[in-house]
């Protein structure tokens, strides 16, 4: 077995799932503000 390539993949493992974790939480953002303004162009008769 050979430990420093098993624990660079589980460091880059772990960098992968943080990158996917903060562009879905990115993306949750983008399309929670959206439908706000959305609702306020709505509301104002736009």
């Amino acid at each position: 077995m050979n430990y420093y390539d098993e624990i660079k993949e589980t460091l880059i493992k772990n960098e992968i799932y943080k990158k996917v974790k903060d562009y879905s939480k990115n993306k949750s953002d983008l399309n929670a503000y959206f439908e706000v303004g959305r609702l306020i162009v709505e509301a104002q008769g736009g």
